[in-house]
Formats: C-alpha cells, structure tokens, sequence
C-alpha cells in the first residue's frame, strides 16, 4: 500500500468514529449519543475537505472555552457547539500551523468480502424500494469489484454519485408538505446553533441533513463506503 493510499484511509475511514470518541471524551460522557444533526454536521465537514485533525483541534478549543467559564449551567450537548472553533482551526491549518504528531494509528483496511456483502445488500435493497437502474449499477460496480477496491478513493466517488442520484429520485416521490416538514424539524434544531456558523456551513450542513433524513425514512442505504 503506497503512503498516499494509507493516509487517504486514515483520514477517510476514521473520519466519524475519530469525531464521535473524541467529543465524548472531551464532554466525559462516553456513553453520550450524537444527534442526527451532530452527523449530518460531520458529514457536512468531511465533504467539506475539513481535516479530521481541525476538527479534533475545534473540539479541543471549544470545550477549553467551555470550561474556562465561571458559570457553566448548561451542558455541551451538540456538536454545533465547536463548529466556530473547527472553521478557525481549519483556517490555521489551512496557513501553515503545525500539525500534531501522528499517534501511529493505521487505518482499517476493508475486507472485499465485507464491501461484496455491504454493495449486495444495498443491491437488493434498491431493487425492493423500486428503483431497478441505481441497484444495476451497484451490480455493476460488483462485477469488478477486486479492481474498484484497489482505488478506494474512486470507488467511494463513484458510489456517492449514485447516491446522489438516488436522493434525486426520493425527492421526487415525496410529497412538498412532506419536505416542509423535514425543513421545519431542521430549523428548530438548528435555532440555537444559526450564530456559530456561516452561510455556506448552514447550507452545506442543510443538505447533508436532509439527505440522512430522506434515506432513513426510506428506509434505503447509504451507499459510500463511510456506511460498511
């Protein structure tokens, strides 16, 4: 495995367990049950291009803050919380700010089998959910699969646009008040949290919401390999 390839899993595979552990760490809750919209928020970082290691740093920053403060009556119960301190410490390491050392830590390396039995399940699924030319090209993709994996990069791309596509066609199916709906729960949970982030890591956080949303309801997979 060449370096590029061993760090691109790293920083891919790790993205959301190294998030997850390491905000409730620093909360000392371990047992504490991120919300949908603490993933959708990650979610929105990872497409984002936002280093994992911006985001430990944020978290770090942010409940430093926290507890600085004389009077902590309330507990840090989201995500949303540190976005500010994630976009300033993407921002330093974005200007050249070093790096913390590495821990030595190797990313996981998928098994073909374990990818064959998670692209054969959302096959089947797609199939049962009525849409026949999405689950074709996860078949297609199964067909060659010992090449595809030797680039997961590209893989992961080429299963995201699928994705993508299928989003389109969910959409499609659902009805304006249905929609509505999803963007009024979305707005309520965002209300506190609106004044820690920008335009773009609303909307950004917006879509990644609501897609996780539309496919849980659907009951339908996700196709990258985030999901294994």
């Amino acid at each position: 495995m060449s370096e590029h390839d061993s760090e691109w899993r790293l920083n891919y595979f790790n993205y959301f367990t190294e998030i997850e552990e390491h905000f409730q760490r620093a909360r000392g809750t371990g047992l504490f049950l991120l919300s949908p919209l603490d993933w959708a928020l990650i979610e929105s970082w990872k497409n984002g291009g936002v280093p994992l290691e911006a985001v430990l740093r944020g978290i770090d920053a942010a409940f430093e803050k926290w507890r600085s403060r004389k009077n902590r009556t309330q507990m840090v119960n989201s995500l949303a919380f540190c976005a500010q301190a994630v976009a300033k410490a993407a921002e330093e390491m974005a200007g050249g700010a070093p790096s913390r050392a590495s821990t030595g830590t190797e990313g996981p390396v998928f098994a073909l089998e374990e990818v064959q039995a998670h692209l054969e399940r959302s096959a089947a699924r797609l199939r049962e959910a009525g849409f026949p030319s999405i689950a074709a090209s996860v078949e297609l993709i199964l067909g060659d699969l010992p090449a595809r994996l030797a680039d997961p990069e590209s893989l992961d791309r080429e299963l995201t646009v699928l994705e993508d596509k299928l989003l389109a066609a969910i959409r499609t199916q659902k009805a304006d008040a249905e929609l509505m709906a999803l963007r009024a729960q979305l707005d309520l949970e965002l209300r506190a949290y609106r004044g820690k982030m920008n335009a773009a890591q609303i909307a950004m956080l917006e879509k990644q919401y609501l897609d996780r949303k539309l496919l849980q309801g659907a009951s339908l997979p996700r196709l990258s390999l985030f999901y294994l």
